[in-house]
C-alpha cells in the first residue's frame, strides 16, 4: 500500500510517535507499505517555521529531508499535472491550501492519506482514502 503522510503526521512520526493513531502507526511501520511525505509538506513546514508559527527544538526544516531518509520515508514530488488540475478539487469547509494540495495528490495517485484531521473526511466522496 502507498501511504502519504499529512504534515502533522510526518512531524509526529519523526519526533513524537506516541501521538499517532493505532492504524496510522501500524501502516507506517509495515515493511511492505511505501511511505511518502509530499514536497508540499516540506514547503509548509519551512514557511510556518520562517513565520515563527512552528517551533522545532534543535532541528531546522532543511534537516528534515535527512530525517525522512533515515526513516525510509520517500519524498513525493508535486507533478505538474497535479498542480495544474488542483482547481478541480471542490472547495469545501476545509480551506488550508497545503492540506488541500496533499489531499489532491493522494486522490490523484490513489494513495492512502494518514491524517488525524477529521475535516478531511469530506473529501472521501471525491476519492480520498484516509486512515488514522
Amino acid at each position: 500500500m502507498k501511504l502519504l503522510l499529512d504534515t502533522h503526521t510526518f512531524l509526529w512520526s519523526l519526533f513524537d510517535p506516541s501521538k499517532l493513531g493505532k492504524k496510522a502507526l501500524e501502516g507506517i511501520c509495515k515493511i511492505e507499505n511505501d511511505v511518502f511525505a509530499s514536497v508540499v509538506t516540506f514547503w509548509e513546514i519551512s514557511l510556518k517555521y520562517g513565520l515563527g508559527k512552528l517551533e522545532m527544538k534543535g532541528v531546522t526544516p532543511g534537516e528534515l529531508l535527512d530525517y525522512a531518509q533515515q526513516m525510509d520515508i520517500d519524498i513525493l514530488d508535486l507533478d505538474p499535472k497535479e498542480a495544474a488540475t488542483f482547481h478541480e478539487l471542490p472547495r469545501l469547509a476545509h480551506k488550508d491550501p497545503f492540506d488541500r494540495l496533499i489531499v489532491w495528490q493522494a486522490i490523484q495517485r490513489d494513495f492512502v492519506l494518514i491524517s488525524k484531521d477529521r475535516a478531511l473526511a469530506q473529501y472521501e466522496q471525491f476519492g480520498l482514502k484516509r486512515v488514522w
